[in-house]
Protein backbone atom coordinates (compact mmCIF):
# COMPACT_ATOMS: atom_id res chain seq x y z
CA UNK A 1 0.00 0.00 0.00
CA UNK A 2 1.82 3.26 -0.39
CA UNK A 3 2.47 6.13 2.00
CA UNK A 4 4.29 9.48 1.99
CA UNK A 5 7.05 9.97 4.20
CA UNK A 6 6.90 10.71 7.86
CA UNK A 7 8.03 13.96 7.19
CA UNK A 8 6.30 14.98 4.58
CA UNK A 9 2.47 13.74 5.93
CA UNK A 10 3.71 15.89 9.14
CA UNK A 11 2.94 19.88 8.73
CA UNK A 12 5.56 22.18 10.36
CA UNK A 13 3.68 25.06 11.53
CA UNK A 14 5.31 28.21 12.12
CA UNK A 15 6.14 29.04 16.15
CA UNK A 16 3.63 31.83 15.99
CA UNK A 17 1.14 29.64 15.13
CA UNK A 18 2.40 26.61 16.80
CA UNK A 19 2.37 28.62 20.09
CA UNK A 20 -0.33 30.85 19.65
CA UNK A 21 -0.30 31.49 23.99
CA UNK A 22 3.54 32.35 23.05
CA UNK A 23 2.42 34.94 20.38
CA UNK A 24 -0.24 36.66 22.44
CA UNK A 25 2.54 36.83 24.81
CA UNK A 26 5.07 38.57 22.62
CA UNK A 27 2.77 40.81 20.81
CA UNK A 28 1.83 42.45 24.50
CA UNK A 29 5.26 42.59 25.16
CA UNK A 30 5.58 44.32 22.02
CA UNK A 31 2.80 46.85 22.16
CA UNK A 32 3.74 47.65 25.92
CA UNK A 33 7.04 48.30 24.40
CA UNK A 34 6.36 50.38 21.84
CA UNK A 35 4.00 52.58 23.88
CA UNK A 36 6.65 52.78 26.50
CA UNK A 37 9.01 54.13 24.02
CA UNK A 38 6.84 56.12 22.29
CA UNK A 39 6.43 58.18 25.83
CA UNK A 40 9.88 58.10 25.86
CA UNK A 41 10.77 60.30 22.83
CA UNK A 42 9.32 63.91 22.59
CA UNK A 43 9.07 64.36 19.18
CA UNK A 44 5.47 64.20 17.82
CA UNK A 45 6.62 63.95 14.23
CA UNK A 46 9.10 60.61 14.74
CA UNK A 47 7.96 57.20 13.11
CA UNK A 48 7.92 55.40 16.36
CA UNK A 49 3.45 54.92 16.16
CA UNK A 50 5.09 52.91 13.17
CA UNK A 51 6.50 49.99 15.57
CA UNK A 52 2.98 49.18 16.65
CA UNK A 53 2.71 47.65 12.81
CA UNK A 54 4.87 44.70 14.34
CA UNK A 55 2.65 43.17 17.30
CA UNK A 56 -0.54 43.87 14.70
CA UNK A 57 1.20 41.82 12.07
CA UNK A 58 1.83 38.71 14.45
CA UNK A 59 -1.50 39.16 15.90
CA UNK A 60 -3.36 39.59 12.00
CA UNK A 61 -0.70 36.35 11.00
CA UNK A 62 -1.68 33.85 13.79
CA UNK A 63 -5.68 34.12 14.77
CA UNK A 64 -6.83 35.98 10.75
CA UNK A 65 -8.80 39.17 10.10
CA UNK A 66 -10.89 39.61 13.58
CA UNK A 67 -8.32 39.53 15.89
CA UNK A 68 -5.97 41.48 13.47
CA UNK A 69 -9.18 44.32 13.25
CA UNK A 70 -8.94 44.13 17.16
CA UNK A 71 -5.38 44.02 17.63
CA UNK A 72 -5.33 47.14 15.38
CA UNK A 73 -7.98 49.01 17.07
CA UNK A 74 -5.71 48.35 20.37
CA UNK A 75 -3.17 50.31 18.00
CA UNK A 76 -4.85 53.39 17.64
CA UNK A 77 -5.35 53.48 20.98
CA UNK A 78 -2.43 53.42 22.18
CA UNK A 79 -1.65 56.07 20.32
CA UNK A 80 -4.56 57.57 21.46
CA UNK A 81 -3.41 57.15 25.01
CA UNK A 82 -0.09 58.84 23.90
CA UNK A 83 -2.10 61.90 22.91
CA UNK A 84 -3.49 62.38 26.00
CA UNK A 85 -0.43 61.80 28.10
CA UNK A 86 1.68 64.27 26.35
CA UNK A 87 -1.16 66.43 25.18
CA UNK A 88 -0.02 66.19 22.03
CA UNK A 89 -1.90 68.10 19.42
CA UNK A 90 -3.02 66.07 16.17
CA UNK A 91 -4.87 67.36 13.03
CA UNK A 92 -7.52 65.17 11.21
CA UNK A 93 -4.34 64.62 8.40
CA UNK A 94 -2.02 63.22 11.71
CA UNK A 95 -4.80 60.69 13.29
CA UNK A 96 -5.66 59.44 9.75
CA UNK A 97 -1.83 58.77 8.81
CA UNK A 98 -1.20 56.83 12.33
CA UNK A 99 -4.32 55.35 12.60
CA UNK A 100 -5.64 54.14 8.50
CA UNK A 101 -2.00 51.95 8.27
CA UNK A 102 -2.56 50.11 11.40
CA UNK A 103 -6.33 49.29 10.64
CA UNK A 104 -5.43 48.13 7.02
CA UNK A 105 -2.33 46.61 8.31
CA UNK A 106 -4.71 44.18 10.50
CA UNK A 107 -7.62 43.84 8.56
CA UNK A 108 -5.94 42.97 5.32
CA UNK A 109 -2.74 41.16 6.90
CA UNK A 110 -5.69 39.12 8.74
CA UNK A 111 -7.93 38.25 6.05
CA UNK A 112 -4.92 36.85 3.87
CA UNK A 113 -4.31 34.42 6.74
CA UNK A 114 -7.70 33.38 6.47
CA UNK A 115 -7.92 32.86 2.77
CA UNK A 116 -4.15 30.97 3.13
CA UNK A 117 -5.99 28.83 6.40
CA UNK A 118 -8.77 27.68 4.05
CA UNK A 119 -6.66 26.78 1.35
CA UNK A 120 -4.43 24.60 2.97
CA UNK A 121 -7.39 23.20 4.45
CA UNK A 122 -9.09 22.04 0.81
CA UNK A 123 -6.07 20.95 -0.22
CA UNK A 124 -5.33 18.82 2.77
CA UNK A 125 -9.33 17.24 1.82
CA UNK A 126 -8.39 17.07 -1.43
CA UNK A 127 -4.99 15.22 -0.95
CA UNK A 128 -7.13 12.68 1.78
CA UNK A 129 -9.99 12.19 -0.90
CA UNK A 130 -6.94 11.19 -3.62
CA UNK A 131 -5.62 8.53 -0.87
CA UNK A 132 -9.07 7.29 -0.33
CA UNK A 133 -9.76 6.58 -3.92
CA UNK A 134 -6.30 5.16 -4.46
CA UNK A 135 -7.08 2.75 -1.24
CA UNK A 136 -10.21 1.81 -2.89
CA UNK A 137 -8.52 1.38 -6.05
CA UNK A 138 -6.14 -1.04 -4.48
CA UNK A 139 -8.89 -2.83 -2.82
CA UNK A 140 -10.69 -3.46 -6.35
CA UNK A 141 -7.43 -4.54 -8.02
CA UNK A 142 -6.66 -6.93 -4.69
CA UNK A 143 -10.08 -8.34 -4.84
CA UNK A 144 -10.42 -9.08 -8.66
CA UNK A 145 -6.98 -10.52 -9.30
CA UNK A 146 -7.53 -12.93 -6.30
CA UNK A 147 -11.14 -14.04 -8.08
CA UNK A 148 -9.53 -14.14 -11.30
CA UNK A 149 -6.71 -16.28 -10.18
CA UNK A 150 -9.41 -18.95 -8.32
CA UNK A 151 -11.29 -18.62 -11.81
CA UNK A 152 -8.22 -19.80 -13.90
CA UNK A 153 -7.48 -22.78 -11.04
CA UNK A 154 -11.46 -23.96 -10.81
CA UNK A 155 -11.76 -24.04 -15.06
CA UNK A 156 -7.86 -25.97 -14.90
CA UNK A 157 -9.69 -28.32 -12.65
CA UNK A 158 -7.54 -27.36 -9.75
CA UNK A 159 -10.02 -27.35 -6.80
CA UNK A 160 -7.96 -27.01 -4.09
CA UNK A 161 -5.64 -24.75 -5.15
CA UNK A 162 -8.62 -22.63 -6.06
CA UNK A 163 -11.17 -22.32 -3.34
CA UNK A 164 -7.42 -21.83 -1.46
CA UNK A 165 -7.03 -18.67 -3.40
CA UNK A 166 -10.37 -17.96 -3.02
CA UNK A 167 -9.74 -17.97 0.70
CA UNK A 168 -6.90 -16.45 0.92
CA UNK A 169 -8.16 -13.52 -1.24
CA UNK A 170 -10.88 -12.93 1.31
CA UNK A 171 -8.75 -12.63 4.18
CA UNK A 172 -6.54 -10.20 2.60
CA UNK A 173 -9.49 -8.32 1.02
CA UNK A 174 -10.68 -8.31 4.98
CA UNK A 175 -7.47 -7.17 6.11
CA UNK A 176 -7.28 -4.07 3.28
CA UNK A 177 -10.66 -3.15 4.80
CA UNK A 178 -10.13 -3.40 8.15
CA UNK A 179 -6.92 -1.52 7.94
CA UNK A 180 -9.10 1.36 5.99
CA UNK A 181 -11.68 1.71 8.19
CA UNK A 182 -9.04 1.99 11.34
CA UNK A 183 -7.23 4.77 9.72
CA UNK A 184 -10.51 6.43 8.64
CA UNK A 185 -10.64 8.26 11.80
CA UNK A 186 -9.41 11.79 10.59
CA UNK A 187 -9.90 14.99 11.85
CA UNK A 188 -11.87 17.53 10.70
CA UNK A 189 -9.70 18.90 7.55
CA UNK A 190 -9.87 15.43 6.31
CA UNK A 191 -6.29 14.70 6.82
CA UNK A 192 -4.91 11.62 7.24
CA UNK A 193 -3.30 10.74 10.86
CA UNK A 194 0.41 10.04 10.45
CA UNK A 195 0.83 6.54 11.22
CA UNK A 196 0.28 4.28 8.91
CA UNK A 197 1.65 0.89 7.90
CA UNK A 198 2.77 -0.41 4.57
CA UNK A 199 1.91 -3.64 3.19
CA UNK A 200 2.68 -4.21 -0.37
CA UNK A 201 2.34 -7.53 0.04
CA UNK A 202 -1.34 -8.20 0.39
CA UNK A 203 -2.19 -6.87 -2.98
CA UNK A 204 0.76 -9.30 -4.67
CA UNK A 205 0.23 -12.46 -3.01
CA UNK A 206 -2.97 -13.49 -4.89
CA UNK A 207 -1.31 -12.33 -8.29
CA UNK A 208 1.59 -13.90 -7.33
CA UNK A 209 -0.56 -17.02 -6.71
CA UNK A 210 -2.68 -17.00 -10.03
CA UNK A 211 0.80 -16.58 -11.81
CA UNK A 212 1.65 -19.88 -9.85
CA UNK A 213 -1.75 -22.14 -10.53
CA UNK A 214 -1.75 -21.18 -14.47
Amino acid sequence: MSHMPEDARTEVLPWFRAHPRGTVAVATCLFVAVFALRLSVGDPDDTVNLLLTLPIALLALTFGRTVGLLSGVVGVALVAAWVVVRDVDLSALGWASRATPLLLLGGLLGDASDRLTAAQARGRALEAAAQRHRDATEVNDTLVQGMAAARWSLEAGRHEAGLETLVETLVLGQQLVSKLMREADMGPDGHRPPARDSSPDLAERPAQRGRRVT
